[in-house]
């Protein structure tokens, strides 16, 4: 007997979705993509990966499976496939996910089932910094040199030839983990320390040589949100940065105009088309940092999923580009939709306390909210303790975030700073409860 919500007659086309995590980030990806997939969800493991609670209504169906087994979710993929087309006449179309930690298993489950993707072994190769560097270097694209090293000796040596200042982070994370500029010869030990020291229980790759030290490149960044299919790559959104807590490189808000030049530059297209083919990514959505340098922009990573941080929702608002229901389309393996509706700013502020601590709890004044603020956000659980960065954990300094959108940008700066005004942080000097998952 069919499941209940798979009873009613449907034309959408059936996709896997590897892992969901948090609601507060990646519910809009549900939302854009349910009105024209029907979303199968592959879960596994344990903690906040393995309930089914808010996607429900954006679903129609899970499984429980090792998501970070390739070999377990293509077995149960082809059940679910075969049962399908027995039911509804079509099966599976599409795999993907954003779930860094999985980007390579769902590769390689789409490449067992015959669907569109770019391969696990390109995806590994973003995923894969060093190789990431060797590959662009190969085929010429500008970006920041780097050496690979395993002791703190040879990141002294390795900075010393880059010349100082230097960026070093761990090989193979996301979310500026362990990412930090030093800029003394006598500081790169504990820094390399502190990157190889980062174990994350969900990181199957491990290196020898696990840190990189890299060339600083100076300038302001951006990421570029491209589409990419059969090898032609169009640029979707263009998000410029804003950068905190340094010597860390925290990213502490985005900023998308729908009317942004830099969508339309020909030059930056071509350059990020070319970091694409150097790394073999020809299919899916990708999220692609750059630094614009006084020699022009250079390359910091090329990231095989969408972005994090809000920015395709930023792109929907701004400009109606919806950058998720495209990684679906070119996931299916078709044209996706890239016309505008709108030419408008949209920005994301997060907030932070002024220093480490337990919060008792953060609050939202929503009446002294501006109307161009389109969305505001608790982050965080009473009692929970925030550090900073760079001795917090990436995004789980943030509190509370704002999403503002406006006709330019200085309107939306005004509006996430009335926004600010409007967030209490108490501090309290009791024990932190379990940190709330993102």
């Amino acid at each position: 007997m069919a499941d209940p919500a798979l009873a009613a007659p449907e034309d959408r086309p059936f996709v896997i979705v590897v892992s969901s995590l948090g609601a507060l980030f990646r519910e809009p990806f549900h939302q854009a993509l349910a009105p024209h997939y029907r979303v199968w969800l592959f879960v596994g493991g344990a903690g906040r990966d393995s309930a089914v609670t808010w996607q429900k209504p954006y679903i129609v169906g899970s499984t429980h499976v090792d998501t970070l087994d390739a070999e377990a979710m293509l077995g149960a993929a082809r059940e679910l496939h075969e049962r399908l087309r027995a039911e509804h006449g079509r099966g599976i179309e599409g795999v993907l996910s954003y779930d860094e930690s999985r980007i390579i298993d769902t590769a390689a489950l789409a490449e067992g089932l015959g669907l569109p993707t770019s391969g696990a072994e390109a995806v590994a190769r973003c995923r894969d910094k060093h190789a990431t560097r060797q590959a662009l270097d190969a085929a010429g694209v500008p970006q920041a040199r780097s050496i690979a090293v395993g002791s703190a000796q040879d990141a002294v040596r390795a900075a010393t030839g880059l010349g100082f200042p230097v960026v070093v982070k761990p090989r193979n994370l996301a979310a500026s983990f362990g990412v930090v500029r030093v800029d003394r010869a006598e500081d790169i030990a504990a820094a390399f320390h502190a990157a190889a020291g980062i174990e994350l229980a969900e990181e199957k790759a491990k290196y020898e040589e696990s840190v990189l030290v890299e060339e600083y490149l100076d300038g302001p960044e951006i990421s570029v949100e491209t589409a990419c299919l059969d090898g032609r790559a169009a640029v979707l959104a263009v998000a410029r940065k804003q950068l905190g807590f340094a010597p860390a490189f925290e990213e502490v808000g985005h900023v998308v105009d729908a009317a942004d030049p830099l969508r339309t530059d020909a030059d930056l297209a071509a350059l990020v088309a070319a970091a694409h083919r150097a790394v073999g990514f020809h299919t899916g959505v990708t999220h692609t940092e750059l630094r614009r340098t006084a020699a022009g922009y250079k390359v910091v990573e090329i990231n095989a999923r969408l972005a994090g941080g809000h920015i395709p929702l930023l792109a929907l608002l701004a400009g109606g580009i919806d950058v998720n229901r495209i990684a679906a389309d070119v996931a299916c393996g078709r044209e996706p939709e890239l016309t505008d509706s709108a030419r408008r700013v949209a920005a994301i502020r997060f907030y932070y306390p002024e220093q480490d601590g337990v919060l008792a709890c953060v609050d939202i004044d929503r009446d002294a909210l501006p109307a161009a603020i389109e969305q505001a956000q608790v982050l965080v659980d009473p009692m929970t303790e925030v550090k900073l960065p760079p001795r917090g954990v990436a995004w789980l300094s943030r509190v509370a975030h704002a999403i503002a959108v406006a006709d330019t940008a200085d309107e939306c700066v005004s509006a996430l700073d009335a926004a600010q005004k409007a967030i209490t942080m108490e501090p309290s000097t009791g024990e932190p409860s379990i940190e709330a998952a993102r």
